[in-house]
């Protein structure tokens, strides 16, 4: 088969079995830099791409993508408005919301919460009503003064589904013969949610209509409506839009926040974590590379009487520079290709390793260690090509001085 000559002596390089010890230990390390780069990259950037996945899912599955509401006063003609939202595009779900700081009191103990009312025939999306671990969202419709608790609040107050707790609400008083006294109310327990977050002991359920009775509101009290969209990065799109269509549609005074505004922070240092992460495995890379840089440079030292007698043959500037990049590129590329797959391999069996070794990753607070991981392909080519790439520039520096060789000057001493 016709190969170029250039490419045909850069690949008889690259297999050659008698290089110089010093440079066959450097080319080797060049090799395994690039490797051991490549395939940590490939398995750290999949693990941080599932923490932002799993982050996503948990924290954007419960707070509401944007809230509407009327200056904390109640909504009028709540559902005529959540009517016209889910006609706006993007919008999937729309939810009616009250919500109050509380107490919430059990024989051993008391916690502060925030006390959300819902109407739970309207929250069948809802992440928390997918994470039940006894009870349902729905068992608020089905009795009188029914609550739903995380399960790390119901530890912190040793109570259990079916037990009674009394919820009080010190911004709202009653007047007694005792004298003014918070308004309180005792409550059954009739769901217990797990959704692996903060909301888990912090956040309580009522169904709005016991809400608004607790809070001295008219009717259902519904105060703010929460949308959920077909992604929650449509958010500012969506306000947008909805601020040019329904100012004027209502008698209410409506306020638009996003979650961008309330969590955006957070995905902001993630992201940034993620990045820094890229940055900073991309330069085991970039070491590895300056080994192909000084491994190819002694090859052409100790090519140097070769070299002039290709171009004294006849092989022009260009060709002698194809030599060794190919033999560069060579040693770039089997880095590239081992540590690509050594990454991905180890990426779908990340949770087995640990598993079998034995690590404690998060302490001894958790009971699972599995870590969450994302294996994009995107990611993978991203990678691959930004290593060939960095090979590929390494090269060139000792394939430029390779061409400059001067015949005459190192023949006259052979």
């Amino acid at each position: 088969m016709f190969q170029p000559v250039s490419l045909f002596i850069g690949l008889r390089y690259s297999r050659s079995q008698k290089p110089s010890g010093f440079v066959s230990f450097i080319t080797f390390f060049s090799i395994a830099g690039i490797l051991l780069g490549v395939a940590a990259l490939i398995t750290v950037v999949s693990v941080m791409n599932g923490f932002e996945g799993d982050l996503k899912k948990r924290i954007l599955g419960l707070v509401p993508h944007v809230i509407i509401d009327n200056n904390e006063k109640p909504l009028q003609n709540w559902q005529e408005t959540r009517a016209k939202l889910l006609l706006q595009p993007h919008v999937q779900q729309v939810s009616p919301l009250l919500e109050s700081e509380a107490l919430i009191q059990s024989t051993s103990s008391l916690q502060g919460v925030l006390l959300q009312g819902i109407m739970p025939e309207f929250e069948n999306h809802s992440i928390v009503n997918s994470h039940m671990v006894a009870g349902s969202l729905a068992s608020l419709s089905q009795g009188r003064y029914n609550l739903v608790l995380g399960r790390s609040l119901a530890r912190k107050l040793n109570v259990s589904y079916g037990d009674t707790i009394r919820l009080v609400l010190l911004n709202k008083t009653v007047f007694t013969p005792m004298g003014r006294v918070p308004v309180q109310r005792t409550f059954t327990i009739s769901g217990i949610f797990n959704v692996g977050s903060q909301v888990d002991g912090s956040v309580v359920y009522v169904h709005s209509e016991f809400a608004a009775k607790l809070l001295k509101r008219k009717g259902d009290g519904i105060t703010q409506l929460r949308l959920y969209l077909d992604d929650a990065f449509n958010a500012e799109l969506v306000v947008n839009q909805l601020s040019k269509n329904m100012t004027n549609t209502t008698d209410n005074q409506l306020m638009f926040t996003t979650w961008i505004q309330s969590q955006g922070v957070l995905f902001s240092s993630v992201k940034m974590e993620k990045n820094m992460m890229w940055i900073m495995l991309s330069l085991i890379i970039s070491v590895a590379t300056f080994n192909i840089i000084s491994a190819l440079v002694m090859v052409v030292i100790d090519k140097q009487g070769e070299i002039a007698i290709l171009k004294t043959l006849g092989l022009s500037r260009s060709n002698i520079v194809k030599i060794f990049i190919t033999q560069g590129m060579v040693n770039g590329l089997w880095g590239v290709i081992i540590g690509s797959a050594l990454g991905v391999l180890i990426t779908l069996n990340l949770n087995t390793l640990i598993s079998t070794l034995g690590m404690n990753l998060f302490g001894a607070g958790y009971a699972s260690q599995t870590l969450p991981i994302q294996l994009e392909g995107m990611d993978v080519v991203v990678i691959i090509i930004s290593a060939l790439t960095m090979s590929f520039l390494a090269t060139l520096y000792p394939a430029y001085r390779a061409s400059k060789t001067q015949p005459v000057e190192v023949l006259c001493h052979e």
